[in-house]
């Protein structure tokens, strides 16, 4: 397999390119002789200059034209939002080929995705259409607290038609195998409950009981060391405190708010299920600061961090 990380440079008018240069500048001469940034070379100019680094680009972009390129930074448009789409289709195609080992994305933003008339919710959705998936699952990693999503970018609402039984189970799997993927011999689970206090005993709703207790049960029959349902506002704390080496979160904000507390600058988006792999940084274009030369590269260092073990371990 390749060793060869794709990073994809992300939305064009964001900081997407100053981190992936400031990333590439700090790389040792092997790591950056495995490193390929998918995205637009006049766009990349334009940010070392910002930044004021010499870094030599020379070999190490997979260069796709913008019309108009490079973009004024910070300003939301189509032509952005179809250029970041057509960056990460031209990545899952050559992962898919097996010229490079992961996806690597830079931040996208959906807006200008989605009027560039590239319908998806983000990445996960995006990839899991690129790539034919039947299924797709965030998983948010850090050191101390792990993460994997029943439902991600929908309403609350239809989050809760979401967490079904099926689907709920389907989510203990993935995170089960991807632990196991990177060294975790027998992952201990804990699945959040989705109402207050889990329910308590249908005073507040009757899905925990109905829903997540049957798909823990089930789990449980398959030989997976899963507890739950446990109350949203203690079992992070527990998990944080070493009792559980992954959560099963029912929706975004439960799962996404805990890790982004504990460890907002280090913390990695990892799709899992997918046929490819993909890391991904787990914050936005930040259309505030680009073109600044101030932006933290910090995150995207950890998902490279990442996607480097992922390939490692093939």
């Amino acid at each position: 397999m390749s060793k060869i990380i794709g990073i994809t440079m992300g939305d064009p008018a964001g900081v997407g390119p100053e981190i992936c240069i400031r990333a590439l500048a700090e790389m040792s001469a092997e790591d950056r002789a495995n490193t390929r940034i998918y995205g637009n070379l006049p766009t990349l100019e334009a940010a070392r200059a910002a930044l004021g680094l010499d870094v030599d680009l020379t070999g190490a972009v997979v260069d796709l034209p913008i019309v108009g390129a490079p973009l004024p930074w910070g300003k939301l448009s189509p032509v952005a939002g179809d250029a970041a789409f057509r960056f990460i289709e031209k990545a899952v195609r050559d992962s898919e080929a097996g010229a490079i080992g992961c996806i690597v994305t830079a931040p996208i933003n959906k807006e200008a995705l989605n009027s560039a008339g590239h319908h998806y919710d983000g990445h996960t959705g995006m990839l899991r259409s690129l790539t034919g998936a039947e299924a797709a699952f965030m998983l948010l990693a850090s050191e101390k607290l792990k993460v994997i999503h029943v439902s991600t970018h929908v309403s609350l609402s239809d989050a809760i038609k979401r967490a079904t039984t099926q689907r709920i189970l389907d989510t203990i799997r993935a995170g089960h195998r991807h632990l196991q993927r990177i060294g975790f011999a027998a992952p201990r689970i804990a699945v959040a409950g989705i109402n207050p206090h889990c329910g308590e005993h249908g005073l507040f709703g009757t899905e925990d009981e109905d829903q997540i207790a049957p798909a823990v049960e089930l789990a449980r029959a398959e030989g997976i060391d899963v507890q739950g349902p446990i109350s949203a506002d203690t079992v992070y704390y527990r998990a944080f405190s070493g009792a559980f080496d992954l959560v099963v979160a029912q929706y975004h904000d439960q799962g996404h708010i805990p890790i982004k507390l504990v460890a907002f600058d280090t913390t990695v988006n990892v799709s899992v299920e997918l046929p490819i792999d993909r890391t991904s940084v787990d914050h936005g274009t930040a259309f505030d600061i680009a073109g600044k030369g101030i932006a933290n590269h910090v995150n995207l260092n950890a998902a490279i961090a990442y996607a480097r073990n992922l390939v490692a371990g093939k």
